[in-house]
């Protein structure tokens, strides 16, 4: 199966420049920045590529302090038959490679989804100074819901944490995606 996306814009910068997402009402009290909408709403433009591939809608984006994006990916795990191939991971490896670094200090991840332990695991390895998630797995969730990994004893690196971010649109993405799945 084809990991290329017919959703995705011509250029992220073009994209950026004309969609300028409004914050919501909870997102100012919780003094969500809106530059971070921005890239969750890419991120949820890139989960939509999942879901074109018949793949949970997860989308993720990394970006370095200058704003530059470094790496994207969406879930791939069924159409690469790679159970490692989630949305966040995808993304860190794009972004290590443009790099040529395994450390991404000074970076921000954004998925729509809050991530698995796999996943938290991989940013703490990575040195992702950043992640701000959409909706919250209370499944499998692994920074908030289920467990927070990233207070583990022992770490020698933490994660900032913002979650929350286009929570409803993000987990509006899902329900639709199983919604769709059951009515087949």
């Amino acid at each position: 199966m084809s990991t290329r996306c017919t959703a995705l814009p011509d250029s992220v910068a073009g994209w950026l420049k004309v969609n300028k997402p409004e914050l919501l009402r909870h997102e100012k009290e919780l003094g969500i920045d809106p530059y971070d909408v921005q890239w969750m709403e890419y991120a949820m433009y890139l989960a939509r590529c999942a879901a074109e591939q018949d793949e949970v809608p997860v989308g993720s984006v990394v970006v370095d302090a200058r704003g530059e994006l470094l790496g994207e990916g969406w879930n791939q795990p069924i159409s690469n038959c790679d159970p490692t191939a989630h949305a966040e991971i995808v993304a860190i490896r794009a972004a290590a490679q443009r790099l040529d670094n395994y450390r991404l200090t000074g970076t921000t991840l954004y998925v729509t989804l809050e991530p698995c332990q796999m996943c938290a695991g991989a940013m703490v390895h990575a040195r992702i100074e950043r992640l701000i998630f959409g909706a919250r797995d209370p499944k499998r969730g692994a920074v908030e819901s289920v467990v927070n990994s990233f207070e583990a004893p022992g770490l020698n690196h933490r994660v900032i944490v913002q979650g929350g971010v286009r929570e409803r649109d993000c987990a509006g993405q899902l329900q639709e995606f199983f919604r769709s799945r059951r009515g087949r």
